[in-house]
Protein backbone atom coordinates (compact mmCIF):
# COMPACT_ATOMS: atom_id res chain seq x y z
CA UNK A 1 0.00 0.00 0.00
CA UNK A 2 2.90 2.17 1.17
CA UNK A 3 4.26 1.88 -2.85
CA UNK A 4 1.48 2.64 -4.12
CA UNK A 5 1.07 5.77 -2.40
CA UNK A 6 4.41 6.52 -3.30
CA UNK A 7 3.81 6.22 -7.13
CA UNK A 8 0.68 8.14 -7.06
CA UNK A 9 2.38 11.01 -5.46
CA UNK A 10 5.24 10.57 -8.21
CA UNK A 11 2.91 10.46 -10.64
CA UNK A 12 0.63 13.77 -9.51
CA UNK A 13 3.80 15.80 -9.45
CA UNK A 14 5.35 14.41 -12.91
CA UNK A 15 1.93 15.49 -14.50
CA UNK A 16 1.27 18.72 -12.49
CA UNK A 17 4.68 20.09 -11.69
CA UNK A 18 4.94 21.79 -15.55
CA UNK A 19 1.55 23.20 -15.26
CA UNK A 20 1.93 24.35 -11.86
CA UNK A 21 5.03 26.69 -12.68
CA UNK A 22 3.74 28.47 -15.35
CA UNK A 23 0.65 29.16 -13.17
CA UNK A 24 3.15 30.24 -10.57
CA UNK A 25 5.09 32.52 -13.12
CA UNK A 26 2.34 34.11 -14.44
CA UNK A 27 1.73 35.59 -10.83
CA UNK A 28 5.51 36.11 -10.03
CA UNK A 29 8.05 37.76 -12.02
CA UNK A 30 11.08 36.60 -10.74
CA UNK A 31 12.45 33.30 -11.89
CA UNK A 32 14.34 32.45 -8.66
CA UNK A 33 11.21 33.24 -7.11
CA UNK A 34 9.17 31.34 -8.63
CA UNK A 35 11.08 28.02 -8.93
CA UNK A 36 11.61 28.68 -4.81
CA UNK A 37 7.66 28.81 -4.59
CA UNK A 38 7.43 25.43 -6.37
CA UNK A 39 9.45 23.53 -4.79
CA UNK A 40 7.99 25.11 -1.76
CA UNK A 41 4.74 23.51 -2.90
CA UNK A 42 6.15 20.50 -3.72
CA UNK A 43 7.51 19.88 -0.48
CA UNK A 44 4.43 20.70 1.78
CA UNK A 45 2.58 18.39 -1.33
CA UNK A 46 5.03 15.47 0.21
CA UNK A 47 4.74 16.54 3.45
CA UNK A 48 0.84 16.43 3.58
CA UNK A 49 -0.09 13.78 0.84
CA UNK A 50 -1.48 11.42 3.86
CA UNK A 51 -4.00 14.64 4.76
CA UNK A 52 -5.06 15.00 1.07
CA UNK A 53 -8.34 13.44 1.27
CA UNK A 54 -8.49 11.71 -3.02
CA UNK A 55 -6.01 11.97 -5.20
CA UNK A 56 -8.94 14.13 -7.85
CA UNK A 57 -8.28 16.47 -4.92
CA UNK A 58 -4.32 16.92 -5.20
CA UNK A 59 -4.41 19.53 -8.22
CA UNK A 60 -6.68 21.37 -6.62
CA UNK A 61 -4.92 21.22 -3.19
CA UNK A 62 -1.59 21.82 -5.36
CA UNK A 63 -3.30 25.17 -6.90
CA UNK A 64 -4.52 26.58 -3.72
CA UNK A 65 -0.92 26.18 -1.76
CA UNK A 66 0.79 27.77 -4.74
CA UNK A 67 -1.67 30.41 -4.95
CA UNK A 68 -0.92 30.77 -0.90
CA UNK A 69 2.67 31.05 -1.10
CA UNK A 70 2.33 33.55 -4.00
CA UNK A 71 0.25 35.54 -1.57
CA UNK A 72 2.21 34.78 1.93
CA UNK A 73 5.06 36.09 -1.03
CA UNK A 74 3.36 39.45 -1.79
CA UNK A 75 2.14 39.97 1.93
CA UNK A 76 6.29 39.84 3.13
CA UNK A 77 6.99 42.18 0.08
CA UNK A 78 4.36 44.92 1.10
CA UNK A 79 5.59 44.38 4.70
CA UNK A 80 8.73 45.93 3.59
CA UNK A 81 7.32 48.44 1.11
CA UNK A 82 5.16 49.54 4.39
CA UNK A 83 8.11 49.86 6.26
CA UNK A 84 10.01 51.53 3.87
CA UNK A 85 7.31 53.92 2.96
CA UNK A 86 7.61 53.27 -0.64
CA UNK A 87 4.78 53.31 -3.30
CA UNK A 88 2.50 55.58 -1.49
CA UNK A 89 1.48 59.31 -2.38
CA UNK A 90 2.03 61.92 -0.34
CA UNK A 91 -0.06 61.52 2.81
CA UNK A 92 -1.72 58.15 1.25
CA UNK A 93 -1.75 55.19 3.32
CA UNK A 94 -1.21 51.92 1.00
CA UNK A 95 -4.21 49.01 1.86
CA UNK A 96 -2.94 45.79 0.96
CA UNK A 97 -4.45 42.34 0.49
CA UNK A 98 -3.12 40.98 3.61
CA UNK A 99 -5.69 43.44 5.45
CA UNK A 100 -8.48 41.15 3.66
CA UNK A 101 -7.01 37.68 4.30
CA UNK A 102 -6.42 35.99 7.63
CA UNK A 103 -3.21 34.63 8.40
CA UNK A 104 -4.13 30.77 8.44
CA UNK A 105 -1.38 27.95 8.85
CA UNK A 106 -1.10 24.97 6.89
CA UNK A 107 -3.22 22.09 7.81
CA UNK A 108 -6.33 20.78 6.14
CA UNK A 109 -8.75 21.94 7.87
CA UNK A 110 -7.16 25.37 7.40
CA UNK A 111 -6.46 25.12 3.88
CA UNK A 112 -10.14 24.23 3.46
CA UNK A 113 -11.33 27.91 5.00
CA UNK A 114 -8.71 29.27 2.46
CA UNK A 115 -10.29 27.93 -0.37
CA UNK A 116 -13.81 29.20 1.05
CA UNK A 117 -12.07 32.74 1.45
CA UNK A 118 -10.47 32.57 -2.10
CA UNK A 119 -13.82 31.46 -3.91
CA UNK A 120 -15.08 34.35 -1.77
CA UNK A 121 -12.49 36.49 -3.05
CA UNK A 122 -13.40 35.96 -6.39
CA UNK A 123 -16.84 36.70 -6.38
CA UNK A 124 -16.36 39.82 -4.80
CA UNK A 125 -13.82 41.29 -7.21
CA UNK A 126 -15.97 39.88 -10.20
CA UNK A 127 -18.69 42.85 -8.17
CA UNK A 128 -16.03 45.09 -8.01
CA UNK A 129 -16.48 47.91 -10.84
CA UNK A 130 -13.59 46.64 -13.61
CA UNK A 131 -11.47 50.01 -13.41
CA UNK A 132 -11.04 49.19 -9.22
CA UNK A 133 -11.01 45.30 -9.60
CA UNK A 134 -7.99 46.28 -12.34
CA UNK A 135 -6.20 48.58 -9.84
CA UNK A 136 -6.93 45.90 -6.73
CA UNK A 137 -4.80 43.13 -9.72
CA UNK A 138 -2.30 44.84 -11.08
CA UNK A 139 -1.16 45.94 -7.65
CA UNK A 140 -1.45 43.18 -5.61
CA UNK A 141 -1.07 40.25 -7.98
CA UNK A 142 0.85 41.30 -10.43
CA UNK A 143 2.98 43.12 -8.19
CA UNK A 144 3.21 46.28 -10.19
CA UNK A 145 3.88 49.56 -8.47
CA UNK A 146 1.11 52.56 -8.82
CA UNK A 147 3.89 54.13 -11.26
CA UNK A 148 3.84 51.52 -13.52
CA UNK A 149 -0.05 50.73 -13.41
CA UNK A 150 -0.46 54.83 -14.12
CA UNK A 151 1.91 54.59 -17.28
CA UNK A 152 -0.10 51.60 -17.98
CA UNK A 153 -3.70 52.78 -17.71
CA UNK A 154 -2.93 56.77 -18.64
CA UNK A 155 -5.14 57.47 -15.20
CA UNK A 156 -2.92 59.40 -11.60
CA UNK A 157 -1.16 58.08 -9.43
CA UNK A 158 -3.93 59.11 -6.73
CA UNK A 159 -6.72 58.48 -8.78
CA UNK A 160 -5.33 54.77 -8.44
CA UNK A 161 -4.52 54.75 -4.83
CA UNK A 162 -8.40 56.19 -4.58
CA UNK A 163 -9.88 53.18 -6.83
CA UNK A 164 -7.60 50.71 -4.86
CA UNK A 165 -9.00 51.92 -1.57
CA UNK A 166 -12.57 51.64 -2.75
CA UNK A 167 -11.87 48.01 -3.70
CA UNK A 168 -10.52 47.52 -0.48
CA UNK A 169 -13.23 49.44 1.70
CA UNK A 170 -15.75 47.16 -0.61
CA UNK A 171 -13.54 43.48 0.10
CA UNK A 172 -13.70 44.09 3.97
CA UNK A 173 -16.96 44.74 4.00
CA UNK A 174 -18.19 42.02 1.62
CA UNK A 175 -15.90 39.35 3.50
CA UNK A 176 -16.57 40.62 6.64
CA UNK A 177 -19.42 38.00 7.37
CA UNK A 178 -17.38 35.03 5.48
CA UNK A 179 -14.45 35.62 8.58
CA UNK A 180 -17.09 36.01 11.28
CA UNK A 181 -18.36 32.91 10.56
CA UNK A 182 -14.73 31.77 10.44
Amino acid sequence: MELVMEQIKERTIANEKNRLFRFIRKRVNNLEDAEDILQDVLFQFVSAFETIQSIESATSWLFTVARNKIIDRYRKKNLKIRQSGTNTAEGEEVLTLEEVLPDLGGSPEEEYFRRVIWEEINEALDELPANQRQVFVMHEFEEKSFKEISQFTGEGINTLLSRKRYAIQFLRKRLRTLYEEL
